[in-house]
């Protein structure tokens, strides 16, 4: 389980960075208000930039599912199989 929570820890943290990396670059206008969350700033959208805006948006997934992969699904399917092997063991 803690090879698990380590591997979710490593994909949460990586992805959530990554992300915040290139929204810093793309949608930060100022310090005041509305870091990381804006709408984005650049003038001229060159192949790069949406290279790096469809980046971000995947790593946000990335991140969220990949966690939730490693921490509730893994886990799970796990217990089950658990379940399901005690299961016909004990109707012998």
């Amino acid at each position: 389980m803690a090879d698990e929570f380590a591997k979710g820890l490593l994909v949460l943290t990586g992805g959530i960075l990554s992300w915040m990396v290139l929204s810093g670059w793309y949608t930060t206008e100022s310090f005041e208000e509305g870091q990381l969350v804006a709408e984005v700033t650049v003038s001229q959208i060159d192949i790069y930039a949406t290279i790096a805006l469809s980046l971000r948006e995947g790593l946000f997934w990335f991140a969220i599912l990949g966690t939730l992969t490693f921490w509730v699904l893994i886990p799970a399917a796990r217990e089950a199989r658990t379940m399901w092997a005690n299961r016909d063991s004990s109707s012998e």
